[in-house]
């Protein structure tokens, strides 16, 4: 057992190289964005998206677009 103390950064890499080498790198990044903690306020942003809709509002849209997207028979 190692019991040298390494930086955190060369730990990140190493087990980043070892990540990439057993998962390949699409899913190791996957793995990592899991981690990450994201940008911006949600919430007042979706406020903005949808204003005051109400549920009931928002279901009849919901379904007005899967009518759309189905082919008439």
């Amino acid at each position: 057992m190692n019991t040298e103390t390494r930086p955190i950064s060369e730990i990140s890499r190493r087990a980043t190289h070892i990540l990439f080498r057993e998962i390949g790198v699409v899913e190791t990044i996957r793995f990592l964005n899991q981690f990450s903690v994201g940008r911006g306020n949600y919430t007042k942003e979706r406020e903005k998206w949808l204003g005051d809709i109400s549920l009931d509002d928002a279901i009849s849209q919901i379904k007005a677009g899967k009518n759309k997207a189905q082919p008439s028979d």
